[in-house]
């Protein structure tokens, strides 16, 4: 990067260069190399689309199924108890316990 002597940048014109900030012109050419990032060589594919989450006897209250997966999440202060997420392991459904 090149700067005039008011402090601003130097860009590229026709003719050499233009400071951005004043307009001054300079002879000077402000040599400029553009790179691109490359695309990245392979994607993994995830066949499997089971969570790795251990499950427990749960009914769900939106279709009835009794197996859900269950975690804990820290979501109020540390004096309080973490909250209990589960979800359906039939249709999904997610929903939250309080202890």
């Amino acid at each position: 990067m090149q700067f005039c002597e008011c402090g601003g940048l130097l860009v590229p014109s026709s003719s050499g260069s233009v400071c951005r900030k004043c307009g001054k012109k300079s002879s000077s050419k402000v040599n400029i190399k553009i790179t691109t990032k490359s695309e990245k060589e392979g994607m993994a594919v995830i066949e499997d689309n089971t969570p790795d989450l251990p499950t427990t006897t749960k009914e769900c209250k939106k279709c009835g199924g009794k197996e859900a997966y269950y975690w804990l999440i820290q979501t109020r202060s540390a004096d309080e108890p973490p909250t209990q997420f589960f979800k359906c392991v039939k249709c999904k459904h997610t929903w939250r316990e309080y202890k």
